[in-house]
């Protein structure tokens, strides 16, 4: 085989460098859109993180002042850390075994099952200020329809049901935001569900029945196992989007009563935009970062312990 001259080598080079280039370019706008509006902001953030900056005065440096006050000597950002793991581990759980029993119940092969699938994805595409607006006027104290169906309750059967004043109480209104973050998003990770379960091969049911396996055991046995990649995706993403939960606090009670709905994204709000601590926000917003990547790091490690994964099995 002849060897390639140094003219159709440097040719073979230049072409090579022509078509990487090439690539770079058209590369460049999404690069320098990441650089401008992804990180920079973020490298940027933790910077200013130690600074003191009320963004009318020139910044000040104070070190990791605002972190150790936040830490140690905050105790409203103590208040807010309770409430946002109390919503965290309040709906993740809910969210991950309401979800799968739709799948469940959605993954039949009966007539018109497409339509009810659709039904329960509704709440997802709704408009959540429409949706909390909603929700406002059922969880009214005074003249909401929940309210008046227990008081219709406790007429017809005596119970001792007294209804709460769901949104200006300290210890109702962090359910009554629950209960409407579970309403708009379970819909979403029932898809995921569903999509999980239809890729279980049905000769694994088909065997177990032949080996005598009744519903419970085949739930047990071949569904769980089988969704348990899906379940780890959905229990990655659901604690990851409840710690940064906002807008249903933000519309349905403005934090209240009391801060008993305030989350640390909505204190991240309030320090920023109602108190122009810039600082401080920056620094709350790379503590919840912290919070975030210690929860998943762990739960990427304990995956390994409960999570089957097809190419392991042959």
């Amino acid at each position: 085989m002849p060897f390639a001259s140094t003219a159709d080598q440097h040719r073979a080079r230049s072409y090579r460098f022509q078509r990487l280039y090439e690539g770079y370019f058209f590369l460049a706008p999404n690069i320098t859109g990441f650089l401008i509006f992804t990180a920079f902001p973020v490298v940027a953030s933790l910077a200013l993180g130690f600074f003191r900056w009320d963004l009318l005065s020139p910044p000040v440096f104070i070190g990791a002042e605002q972190f150790r006050e936040l830490l140690f000597s905050d105790q409203q950002f103590q208040r807010v850390v309770l409430n946002t793991f109390y919503f965290t581990f309040g709906t993740v759980p809910a969210r991950v075994v309401l979800s799968l029993a739709l799948a469940l119940a959605l993954n039949q092969k009966l007539r018109g099952i497409t339509a009810y699938r659709v039904i329960y994805f509704l709440p997802v595409v709704t408009s959540l200020v429409a949706a909390a607006l909603v929700f406002q006027w059922v969880f009214n104290g005074n003249f909401g329809i929940l309210n008046s169906f227990l008081w219709t309750i406790r007429g017809l059967t005596g119970l001792p049901i007294q209804p709460p004043d769901w949104l200006n109480s300290t210890k109702w209104a962090m359910p009554a935001v629950m209960i409407l973050n579970l309403w708009k998003n379970v819909g979403f990770t029932m898809v995921i569900y569903l999509a999980g379960l239809q890729a279980i091969p049905q000769e694994l049911y088909e065997a177990a029945e032949v080996d005598g396996a009744g519903a419970w055991a085949k739930f047990r046995h071949i569904t769980l196992p089988m969704v348990s990649p899906t379940t780890f995706f959905v229990l990655i993403m659901s604690l990851i989007w409840a710690f940064q939960v906002f807008e249903e606090a933000y519309i349905m009670t403005k934090g209240g009563p009391a801060y008993a709905t305030t989350t640390v994204v909505y204190y991240i709000y309030l320090n920023a935009f109602h108190w122009f601590r810039m600082g401080k926000a920056a620094a709350l917003a790379w503590l919840l970062f912290a919070v975030i990547f210690v929860f998943t790091f762990f739960q990427m490690r304990l995956q390994r312990r409960w999570v089957h994964y097809e190419a392991e099995r042959e």
